[in-house]
């Protein structure tokens, strides 16, 4: 069984940063894909960045491009994402979660396990 528990998540002013984590156990860690993505309230969950298995290739949404950076810590079964510049849409929760694939994916239904969530709010 997967699990992934992600921390990190907090009350912090707009442009202020935040590093969230992702601790994986369960699988062989390296060998898969990870995302992240983000639901506020009253909104479908959505999309905001991945990387590829050895971290070779990233992508990002558009609305967090040039302030969000994803990294991984292989040896540590770890995936973060560095939040900087921080506005209060960035609010919501953040989840991780991995694909039983070496490649990075932007969709929801690409992606078999879940953490449960960290809570982002960024005060204005």
């Amino acid at each position: 069984q997967v699990q992934l528990v992600e921390s990190g998540g907090g009350l912090v002013q707009a442009g202020g940063s935040l590093r969230l984590s992702c601790a994986a156990s369960g699988r062989t860690f390296s060998r898969y894909a990870m995302g992240w993505f983000r639901q506020a309230p009253g909104k479908e969950r959505e999309f905001v960045s991945t990387i590829s298995w050895n971290g070779g290739t990233t992508a990002y949404a558009d609305s967090v491009k040039g302030r969000f950076t994803i990294s991984r810590d292989n040896a540590k079964n770890t995936v973060y994402l560095q939040m900087n510049s921080l506005k209060p849409e960035d609010t919501a929760v953040y989840y991780c979660a991995s694909r039983g694939s070496y490649f990075i994916a932007t969709m929801l239904n690409e992606y078999d396990y879940w953490g449960q969530g960290t809570q982002v709010t960024v005060s204005s």
